[in-house]
């Protein structure tokens, strides 16, 4: 699967590519500004140098001549009637000063001279040779012996006598090699740089959408009091000032519709607890009722008693929307445990680890022991009966486990059980009503009350069979 890049990492992609834009450019344009600069600095170096060399050893072979200076044209020859020593010539030529190393070469006289380095004459180029002997200065770059060298020709005045130096240009070389080197290093940690600048540029101009996020998340648990706190803010201040309002509106309609709720529940307690004691009345007397008019009657008697807790479920839930606080007081887990556990099953069933016996939390009580009453009611009516209630150290501070004998939860719908008349898929005959989502609000309650207490609950697979409701909540032990 292809990763989709959020906006946070295209922020910071971003900067990373202008930042590797930019320093790829100005490396650019540095080193062709320094190099040709470099190159040009060090062929005029080279020209000069050479044309220095050139008089020297035209003043020692021909002397101060005035029709015999170094030239740059062909026209014009050296008169001299005697013709210098090959001995000296050599000696002259070796003596010439150099500052880089040049090798050097000298036609006089129909012979090839050369100081202290031998340089093969054929190493320069013919079209080089006759250009500098029609006197006309020549240069240009070549490689001899492996070895980059700038190649300098001038005429001596002479037709046909020419002087060449060879000018080394590794020194140059291994100078814009470090320079190019230095440039791409720089572009990449600039963009890596850019890369930061970016995510951290982004981390901060995404750090409202992120408040936004969290605070979207609060209200959709249920947090309907939380608000945004960019109202002030002149880009922000809009959309934060809409989504308070649209936040307010939802708190208030949910906290109409549960008065509401709570309003028809407890109005419909009266005539609910008539019917209760009526059909209590009636059951007393099933044996003089007619045979055709007890199924009726044992039927009725369930959906009422279903009825009844429907209506408390109600009353629980709608108090619990419309903001009751409730009251926290220090409890021992395991002895509340027991007791809501033990009391909704009619027998003992639970078990508690010793490292939990003393743990205590902040709690509400009565929440807490419906949480426990609603998931071992739910396992007695709808799983096959509870099997067991453990309480264990763990997790943020206590683990309690709920098992029961049906036949498992899916995991496609152990989410949705938790939902107000949350509905799994149905599978007839293979699933109790828990199975098949749940009968209610009992879940639901569940969930919200655990939530209350900073806690989590998941339903898992017991190992022998069956579902497990696990519930995290934090817990501390005593003070010695």
């Amino acid at each position: 699967m292809r990763r989709r890049f959020g906006l946070r990492d295209r922020v910071m992609l971003a900067y990373g590519l202008l930042a590797l834009l930019l320093s790829g450019v100005l490396a650019v344009v540095t080193w062709t500004v320094v190099s040709n600069y470099l190159t040009d600095q060090r062929t005029a170096s080279a020209i000069v140098e050479t044309s220095d060399n050139a008089a020297t050893l035209h003043y020692g072979l021909y002397g101060l001549t005035p029709a015999c200076t170094p030239i740059r044209r062909a026209d014009i020859e050296c008169s001299t009637s005697v013709a210098v020593a090959p001995a000296k010539v050599a000696d002259l030529v070796s003596a010439l000063p150099t500052n880089d190393s040049a090798s050097m070469l000298l036609r006089y006289n129909g012979r090839w001279y050369t100081g202290t380095s031998v340089v093969d004459p054929a190493s320069v180029p013919d079209d080089m040779m006759r250009t500098a002997r029609s006197g006309i200065e020549v240069h240009r770059r070549l490689e001899i012996a492996g070895e980059p060298v700038l190649a300098v020709g001038v005429a001596m005045g002479s037709p046909g006598e020419v002087f060449f130096e060879l000018h080394p240009m590794s020194r140059l070389d291994n100078a814009l090699r470090t320079l190019k080197f230095t440039l791409v290093l720089a572009a990449i940690v600039t963009a890596l740089l850019g890369l930061a600048v970016g995510r951290l540029a982004s981390t901060v101009a995404l750090r409202p959408l992120a408040e936004l996020t969290q605070v979207a998340a609060a209200v959709a648990r249920g947090r309907l009091d939380a608000r945004l706190e960019a109202e002030n803010d002149p880009d922000l201040g809009g959309l934060a000032r809409s989504f308070n309002q649209t936040a307010g509106a939802l708190e208030k309609r949910v906290a109409a519709d549960a008065r509401f709720a709570g309003d028809i529940s407890h109005e419909l307690r009266t005539p609910l607890m008539t019917m209760m004691n009526s059909m209590q009345l009636i059951q007393n007397h099933r044996a003089e009722l007619p045979g055709s008019v007890r199924e009726p009657v044992e039927l009725l008697g369930d959906d009422l008693e279903r009825f009844r807790r429907l209506v408390i479920d109600l009353l629980e839930i709608s108090r619990d929307d419309g903001g009751d606080q409730g009251t926290r007081e220090t409890v021992r887990i395991a002895d509340l445990v027991r007791a809501a556990a033990d009391a909704t099953a009619g027998r003992e069933i639970t078990e508690v680890d010793p490292a939990a016996a003393e743990l205590t939390m902040e709690a509400d009580k009565r929440r807490l022991e419906r949480v426990i009453a609603n998931l071992v009611d739910n396992a007695e009516q709808h799983a096959g009966g509870c099997k067991g209630v453990s309480v264990k150290a763990g997790g943020p501070g206590v683990i309690i486990y709920v098992d029961d004998s049906g036949p498992g939860i899916p995991e496609a719908d152990r989410e949705r059980i938790f939902e107000r008349f949350g509905r799994g898929d149905a599978q007839p005959d293979s699933r109790t009503d828990a199975q098949r989502g749940g009968i209610g609000l009992g879940l639901a309650i569940v969930a919200r009350h655990v939530e209350w207490h900073h806690g989590s609950i998941q339903v898992k697979t017991r190992p022998e069979g069956g579902a497990r409701f696990v519930i995290e909540l934090p817990a501390t032990a005593p003070e010695q």
